[in-house]
């Protein structure tokens, strides 16, 4: 997929890495990686969605997902592409 937003190179990664930890996946768009936001916000959506609908082993494990997910969402896009 074509980068859909193009990452300014002023402001480090604290801005995509802010923009993650409020919408997962938003971070990698900022840094021009489409493809992994749309992965990293589907994970994070479908995991707290189990987290907060399953039953309580599948429940846990889908929370326990759905943070992974979301804290690498915040890694990667503090030290994502740089270009």
């Amino acid at each position: 997929m074509a980068n859909l937003v193009k990452r300014s190179k002023r402001g480090g990664g604290m801005i995509p890495a802010v923009a993650s930890a409020i919408i997962p996946g938003l971070g990698q768009l900022f840094n021009g990686d489409s493809d992994k936001a749309i992965g990293v916000f589907t994970v994070s959506v479908v995991a707290g969605l189990g987290f907060w609908g399953g039953i309580p082993l599948i429940g846990g494990v889908a929370g326990v997902v759905a943070l992974g997910t979301w804290l690498y969402g915040i890694g990667d896009g503090f030290t994502g592409r740089r270009d």
